[in-house]
């Protein structure tokens, strides 16, 4: 009797937790349908003001190129009647000329018709003298009026109804764009964006990606392509960016909508090498080391712990200098200054001789020797924590593929403890040697020697 109580507080206990939970998964869902009605009605907004602007643009480009077109067909009437009249004044002028010297010769035959004869025979006889100087029996062509141009404007009013039909097909509002981000993935010094086709009749040529620090109003171009995923380097850390895609259908020149805006930010610090580390010349940026021809001092360590196990790691070699067995490429848990190589406790790395060494011994396998444009890599996994019970002295297993030339090696490493984060190394005896170190997906960082 006295455990039924007990059960019975323990059961409401446990039905107020299952309530609060609850309560609280309600709240969370009552916030999404918030942010869903603010991005429908403010989306909506947007379209609206969108389509506004479009349409009084287009009205007053269009009154524009109505008002041109106008102004070239008056243009052309004016010339026309200009050229047209011209031939016309002249004929005019001419008449009047003849009409006045027809008057003035009338005026004057009268006066001496009515001299009659006698004394005034030296009138008549220079008024017939004058009058057979003007040739009254020719008269000016006057050109008929089929002869003349008769003006007039020729408008085809088909062109309403072919304007009609494309205005009527003009724009289109979509509920949703025909592509989404659907996912954003973290990498030192950079993000990868990947994106998905969402609508099944759309056709995508190309693609167009932006992004904007969330504190910025300004979207920036970052890629063009045919690609779904990118990543987006030259992130700083901890800090919230957004992104967004559009696409290009097949055979269009115009942009499709933006997707809905996505935020997100990289924990991750970018790569960069250590800086003032005698034999090494570094970039701007710290992400490309080059081995000049000053005596090295040993190795040459990132500049903080920034690979993490379940990643890959890339060397690329692109040429390769007088090789030394004391040469190195690899990872280790700590920088351990006083060596001139990885060949050592607490680090895994290949030599340019294809020697693999692990916490500083000699493996029996062997990788091919570098070359110019081979390619090593690095793939690092944990395998257990906690005591392991072998005679090697190490209480934490990572499993490590080593890859080259179309060949690997795959063994345990055992450390003396757990490391979250493992640093990247190299070391080269000689000058001469160029090489660059990536992550997949090519968030990477590089290091080489002078070339």
């Amino acid at each position: 009797m006295d455990l039924e109580p007990e059960l019975l507080l323990q059961e409401a206990r446990e039905n107020v937790e299952a309530a609060q939970s609850y309560r609280r998964e309600l709240g969370h869902r009552l916030k999404g349908l918030q942010e869903a009605r603010r991005q429908i009605k403010e989306s909506a907004s947007q379209t609206r003001d969108v389509l506004k602007q479009h349409f009084n643009d287009l009205k007053g480009t269009l009154g524009k190129l109505l008002d041109e077109r106008l102004v070239t067909l008056l243009q052309e009437v004016d010339a026309i009647e200009q050229e047209t009249i011209k031939p016309l004044d002249d004929c005019q002028k001419l008449i009047e000329h003849g009409v006045n010297t027809a008057e003035d010769l009338v005026q004057e035959g009268e006066i001496a018709i009515l001299g009659g004869v006698g004394e005034q025979n030296e009138k008549l006889w220079n008024f017939t003298k004058k009058a057979s100087h003007i040739q009254l029996d020719s008269l000016p062509e006057v050109p008929l009026l089929v002869d003349v141009p008769c003006l007039s404007a020729q408008l085809d009013d088909s062109i309403l109804n072919i304007v009609k039909d494309h205005i009527f097909k003009h724009g289109t509002v979509a509920s949703r764009p025909p592509v989404q981000i659907e996912e954003l993935v973290e990498k030192p010094g950079g993000i990868i964006v990947r994106w998905c086709k969402v609508d099944d009749d759309f056709t995508a040529q190309d693609y167009r990606l932006q992004f904007r620090k969330c504190t910025s109003s300004h979207f920036e171009d970052v890629y063009v392509g045919s690609e779904t995923e990118f990543i987006v380097l030259h992130i700083d850390p901890n800090v919230d960016y957004q992104f967004r895609v559009c696409a290009r259908g097949d055979g269009r020149q115009e942009w499709s909508p933006w997707s809905v805006p996505q935020t997100g930010h990289s924990t991750l610090v970018p790569h960069e090498w250590t800086a003032g580390f005698e034999g090494y010349s570094l970039s701007s940026r710290r992400n490309i080391a080059l081995r000049n021809d000053a005596e090295s001092s040993g190795v040459l360590y990132s500049s903080a712990p920034t690979y993490f196990c379940g990643q890959t790691l890339t060397f690329r070699v692109e040429t390769v200098g007088q090789p030394d067995r004391r040469d190195s490429l690899g990872v280790c848990a700590e920088k351990q200054n006083g060596y001139d190589s990885l060949q050592r406790d607490q680090a895994v790395c290949i030599s340019t001789n294809g020697a693999v060494f692990v916490n500083g011994k000699e493996m029996t396998n062997q990788l091919p020797a570098v070359t110019s444009g081979s390619t090593v890599t690095f793939d690092i996994e944990a395998v257990t924590l906690g005591s392991t019970n072998n005679n090697e002295g190490g209480n934490f297993k990572l499993r490590v593929t080593i890859s080259s030339n179309n060949r690997e090696v795959v063994f345990d490493w055992l450390l003396d403890q757990s490391c979250g984060s493992l640093y990247f190394g190299c070391s080269f005896f000689y000058p001469g040697g160029k090489c660059w170190c990536s992550r997949f997906s090519d968030d990477w960082f590089r290091f080489a020697g002078v070339l």
